[in-house]
């Protein structure tokens, strides 16, 4: 996706002019116009309708085909306002349909943009009737996080799926589905356990070359800092001078939710902390899927005058991005050893959204030997969106076609660039396979090289 500035010339069917987003109109009171809001994505399903590419997608497309051909009269006109609630209700915001699919998107004189015109629907409803409790409780990763920690083990017996008794009581108080795996939480953060640099090899590529502040995320911070020391290593290895760098959460769970004035704030915040590191030539390196695409693209839509947060979006690179560029520029440092069993990589959503080519890919395959295997099928999961007992069904049914790919890779290891869609998969795999079976392991793609490397 380039910047949100429509090509010089007339837009026409057919083009070849690459797609833009418009900027994001939070702060003008129209936006939050139920009426304009209704009327809008009127005329982009209609659009959608009759083109229908997107059908096979996620369940927002086929909720909303359902609803028009059962309809008294088989077009949009037939389904009630009210209903368009559940059309966006389904959506994950994966954005695969304006990135692959839709032919509607900027500068199309359609200027379809499904996937902003749902976060519009959600901000608009947000005002108007509040938010969701449980589920914006559980966006406060942050907070979350901290409570969690000094009593995570407690906290991960409670959450766990062995526990029936605490997760029945979750469903019925909380509509947090019982079969959801939840993320579990760590005694020590992954700044906690990389508050002492890890020195960078005089010996590797890049030495002396490349500074690099990791952006942890909440999730990796949190629940999964083994993915954060993997980082640091590998990059460590190739002689890239390392610091920790996460001074708060990206607010994706905010933007799914539709406060959007919450994720604005938390953009200005993250740009003026991690500003300084950038001018003192560090790059910015973001651990998961999702978090780049909100540095990388959804900040700088939110607050398009804002030069600190464009600086920021320049200068970030997701891990697997990373080291790709590394290996052109420098080369990377030898060792690497083929993962035995192979390597399933589940390319996510948020990850393609970025329209940088399938890194993680590219990445494992610099391991000489390495059988590397790609699913590109939503996993369907979309943080709250596999986790509520309202919405997880949808999560299974879309995740279903993905799950089965991986299980017929046969692959030892699961990875992704989005955490919870590895878990969501692998929880799926594991779910039909034969009694004795061995599920594969999971694992970040950056994990995977650090042990390729003997690095974990």
């Amino acid at each position: 996706m380039s910047d949100p500035v429509p090509p010089s010339g007339a837009a026409r069917e057919g083009s070849l002019d690459a797609p833009f987003r418009h900027p994001i109109a939070w702060r003008d009171p129209e936006f939050y116009d139920m009426a304009a809001v209704e009327a809008e994505m009127e005329r982009v399903f209609d659009i959608c309708h009759g083109c229908r590419r997107c059908f096979n997608l996620c369940d927002a497309f086929p909720k909303l085909f359902d609803l028009i051909d059962d309809g008294p009269t088989g077009e949009l006109d037939g389904v009630p306002k009210a209903a368009y609630g559940e059309v966006s209700d389904a959506c994950t915001l994966c954005d695969m349909c304006f990135l692959t699919k839709c032919p509607y998107v900027p500068p199309h004189p359609f200027d379809l943009d499904f996937p902003h015109v749902i976060l519009r629907h959600r901000a608009a409803r947000r005002k108007a009737q509040g938010g969701e409790f449980v589920r914006e409780q559980l966006g406060e990763t942050d907070r979350n996080g901290r409570l969690a920690q000094p009593v995570a083990g407690l906290a991960n017996w409670a959450t766990s799926l062995r526990n029936k008794t605490t997760r029945a009581a979750m469903e019925a108080v909380a509509g947090i589905d019982r079969e959801a795996i939840l993320p579990v939480f760590n005694s020590k953060t992954a700044g906690d356990r990389l508050k002492k640099p890890v020195p960078p090899d005089p010996a590797g590529p890049a030495f002396g070359l490349r500074k690099a502040a990791i952006y942890a995320t909440c999730f990796v911070d949190y629940n999964d800092p083994d993915t954060a020391v993997a980082a640091v290593a590998v990059l460590a290895k190739q002689g890239v001078e390392t610091r920790f760098a996460y001074p708060e959460c990206c607010g994706m769970p905010q933007l799914e939710a539709g406060d959007i004035a919450e994720v604005a704030a938390r953009a200005e915040r993250v740009a003026a902390e991690l500003g300084p590191l950038i001018d003192q030539g560090y790059d910015i390196v973001s651990l998961t899927a999702s978090c780049g695409l909100m540095l990388k693209f959804e900040w700088p839509l939110i607050l398009p005058e804002n030069a600190a947060v464009k600086k920021l979006a320049a200068a970030t690179r997701d891990i697997s991005q990373y080291v790709v560029e590394l290996n052109k520029a420098h080369g990377l440092a030898p060792g690497l050893t083929a993962p035995e069993g192979g390597v399933t990589l589940h390319n996510s959503c948020h990850a393609r959204a970025q329209n940088m080519g399938a890194v993680s890919a590219q990445m494992l395959r610099l391991i000489p030997g390495a059988k590397i295997d790609v699913v590109e099928r939503c996993s369907g999961h979309g943080g709250t969106f596999g986790v509520m007992k309202k919405t997880r069904p949808m999560a299974v049914k879309v995740g279903k076609p993905a799950a089965k790919q991986v299980a017929a890779k046969g692959n030892a290891v699961l990875c992704s660039d989005c955490p919870l869609a590895c878990k969501h998969l692998g929880q799926l795999v594991a779910a039909d396979l034969p009694a004795g079976a061995t599920p594969p392991r999971e694992a970040h793609p950056i994990e995977v090289m650090a042990r390729a490397y003997g690095l974990m």
